[in-house]
């Protein structure tokens, strides 16, 4: 599918079906994941994959909104990896980590699986629930899978403002 094409299509999966995702799929997103460009080349993502029953479960705990996809991914950023801007020392490994997000997204799109990109956490519940995350920023929660077979994009997503509101000419 051309770009335009799928990131006019993707939109953001709530209902998730129980099939399991290919290890081969996974693979390919993770590898989006890894792709991303980030500042200075530092890589300062790191994303958790979450499928185990028990570990879906933790996690579930630890969200403020429950989708209940076959896997759950975990992005966040480590600050003693991440470039800070010299003028005013602006960290930008969640910027770095949300970059690698969109790619994964995008990649599942392009694969026939859907995601949703979740800010609804508590960082506090995740770090003890996996405490293989401390020191690090998790920024978001990506569930990942199949569609549900009654699952449609959200009434809002073909709603977008003009462009002459989002972008200026200077």
């Amino acid at each position: 599918m051309d770009f335009q094409t799928l990131a006019a299509a993707r939109y953001s999966l709530r209902k998730f079906s129980p099939a399991p995702v290919e290890e081969e799929k996974l693979a390919l997103i993770l590898e989006a994941g890894r792709n991303a460009p980030t500042a200075h080349n530092l890589q300062p993502q790191r994303i958790f994959v979450l499928r185990s029953p028990e570990a879906l479960e933790k996690v579930d705990g630890c969200a403020g909104v429950h989708f209940h996809p076959p896997v759950m991914l975990v992005v966040a950023y480590d600050p003693k990896a991440s470039w800070k801007r010299e003028t005013d020392g602006k960290d930008h490994g969640e910027i770095d980590a949300s970059i690698a997000v969109t790619q994964m997204m995008l990649q599942a799109a392009d694969l026939g699986l859907g995601t949703t990109y979740v800010g609804m956490f508590e960082p506090e519940k995740l770090w003890a629930a996996f405490p293989e995350m401390e020191g690090l920023m998790p920024i978001a929660l990506l569930p990942l899978g199949y569609p549900a077979e009654n699952a449609r994009p959200s009434r809002l997503h073909a709603d977008r403002k003009p462009m002459e509101e989002l972008v200026k000419y200077l």
